[in-house]
């Protein structure tokens, strides 16, 4: 704590001189800020300092001041209207160092009468801020040695995994697969059927003769004539009923006596 409060004294004594000679200065002095006026050679025999004032004072209405960057500076972009200074009177604080630009943005005052003016700021005296320290942690010689924490096991990196690779004859007609075999399905003990007796067939012996089988074949004379193509065929003759017999009736009287 006490090196803290005493690294603070230090700050506020290096920059309370400065901030108690800080410099307002007058943009421009009699001319003020206005057009067709060298504003460059008037920044060029001047130092300005963090802490520093410059005071733009003009016609109101007639001009404003736009703070800008390096390339708008150059360019005269002007930036949008509810950025400006506009009261005729304003003060800008120089908080910070480095490079500053400013720009008139009513019209073309900027592009064609060069009413703009650009500065460089530094430190009071060309100093920079002091840097913050870094506490160092000093070990006493008499206090102990932390005790070593044991180290976990080192764990193996996982062996990367190889995919099976199907090596194959190069006769072969198909891959041979790598899949496991499937298990063969039992067939069920069912008890043996009883076998029949078989008769062997008869073996010939080999002196017999064989039997050749002749078809049968109609001889006829040669003598004998071919029955007459024009012969008709017999005529069918139904069969002949009997003939009935009348009845044996006595004779009848003659009505005629005496004939």
């Amino acid at each position: 704590m006490a090196s803290n409060k005493l690294l603070m004294l230090s700050v506020v004594a290096i920059f309370l001189p400065a901030m108690a000679m800080a410099t307002d200065y007058i943009v421009g002095d009699d001319s003020r800020w206005t057009i067709n006026f060298d504003y460059q050679a008037w920044a060029k025999d001047k130092v300005f300092y963090v802490g520093d004032k410059l005071v733009f004072q003009y016609p109101k209405g007639y001009h404003n001041v736009f703070k800008v960057n390096g390339t708008a500076f150059k360019n005269c972009d002007i930036p949008p209207a509810n950025q400006a200074l506009s009261s005729g009177n304003d003060t800008v604080v120089l908080n910070t160092p480095g490079r500053k630009w400013y720009i008139c943005g009513v019209s073309n005052h900027c592009s064609a009468y060069a009413q703009k003016l650009f500065i460089t700021v530094q430190y009071q005296y060309g100093w920079a801020p002091a840097p913050t320290p870094q506490i160092l942690q000093v070990s006493q010689p008499w206090a102990p040695t932390p005790a070593p924490t044991p180290s976990s096991p080192s764990t193996p990196a996982p062996t990367p995994s190889v995919p099976d690779t199907i090596v194959t004859d190069p006769w072969a007609s198909s891959p041979i697969s790598s899949s496991p075999p499937l298990p063969t399905p039992l067939a069920p003990s069912w008890p043996p059927a009883p076998s029949l007796p078989t008769t062997p067939a008869p073996t010939p012996e080999p002196w017999a003769p064989t039997t050749l089988s002749v078809p049968e074949t109609t001889v006829t004379d040669p003598w004998a004539p071919a029955p007459a193509p024009w012969a008709p065929s017999p005529v069918f003759s139904p069969p002949s009923l009997p003939t009935p017999t009348a009845p044996s009736w006595p004779p009848a009287p003659s009505p005629y006596p005496w004939i």
